[in-house]
Formats: structure tokens, C-alpha cells, sequence
């Protein structure tokens, strides 16, 4: 397990940014639980990695935060900026090839359609 986390830390950015895109705006809690859900807890997210990523997407222009009264605490949402956007559907694509490559290296009697 701990070796497959090792895999997904280097794709954390794109699948906060993937989740943003389809959600339209998250909060931080949100998001390590929605990655939970929808991996049926084989990926966890921790706070350590999810919110210096957040920050260093805001920095770099690619998100947004709104931030709203919640039984009155204060939550921060994030979403993502026009650029965000563009970077995200750029990743997507670099992913998609990088997964194609990499079943064509494991598999390549196997034939996908992309």
C-alpha cells in the first residue's frame, strides 16, 4: 500500500484539480473524502499533503477560494480559476498518454482505444 501511495503523490495535483472541475467548488475535507469514496478507500489523502498543494495551486494562479460561514466556523472553498481549467484538461491529457504508454510497456499484446 504504502508503495502506491507513493505513485499517486505524484498525481495529487491533478486528481484535486479533476475533482474541481467536476464538483465546481470543494472544501478540504471534502476532497480527501470524495477521493476515499470513489477509490473505496484503496487512496487516502492526508491534510499534510492536500492543503501545501491547495496553497501552491492558489499561489500559482490555478485556484480560487471563497470562504463561508458553516455552523459557525469559517470553510474555505476552492475552485478553479480559468487557468485552472485549462491546466487541468492539459494534465488530463499528459495523463491519459502517460497511462497509454505505461499499459502498452505492461501489456502490449493488449489493444486500446483512444
Amino acid at each position: 500500500m504504502k508503495k502506491q501511495q507513493q505513485l499517486y503523490k505524484g498525481s495529487l495535483n491533478t486528481i484535486i484539480m479533476k475533482l474541481l472541475e467536476q464538483q465546481g467548488k470543494m472544501y478540504g475535507y471534502e476532497i480527501t473524502q470524495k477521493v476515499k469514496e470513489i477509490t473505496q478507500g484503496e487512496m487516502n489523502i492526508t491534510e499534510g499533503a492536500l492543503y501545501p498543494a491547495l496553497h501552491k495551486m492558489e499561489a500559482d494562479g490555478f485556484l480560487d477560494v471563497e470562504m463561508d460561514r458553516v455552523d459557525g466556523r469559517i470553510r474555505k472553498y476552492y475552485k478553479l480559476t480559468e487557468s485552472g481549467v485549462k491546466e487541468t484538461i492539459s494534465r488530463m491529457e499528459e495523463l491519459e498518454n502517460f497511462i497509454r504508454n505505461m499499459q502498452t510497456i505492461v501489456n502490449p499484446n493488449l489493444k486500446l482505444d483512444y
